[in-house]
């Protein structure tokens, strides 16, 4: 299965705001835009790795 999401990146001053619309809490802040899309894609990693562990959690009953 494939995913696609939006991310979204913003200068402000000397920093690079990025985010997800779709996933909350997907969100960065890093000096240059590569950098920021590298965090954003790590973070994106983390969080749906971490859902799936909570859904099969719940679904086990812990």
């Amino acid at each position: 299965m494939e995913n696609s999401f939006t991310a979204v990146y913003e200068k402000l001053d000397d920093w690079y705001i990025g985010y997800v619309q779709e996933l909350p809490g997907a969100n960065v802040q890093e000096r240059t835009l590569e950098e920021a899309r590298e965090s954003l894609q790590e973070a994106i990693e983390l969080i749906l790795i971490s859902n799936r562990e909570l859904a099969e959690q719940q679904l086990s009953g812990f």
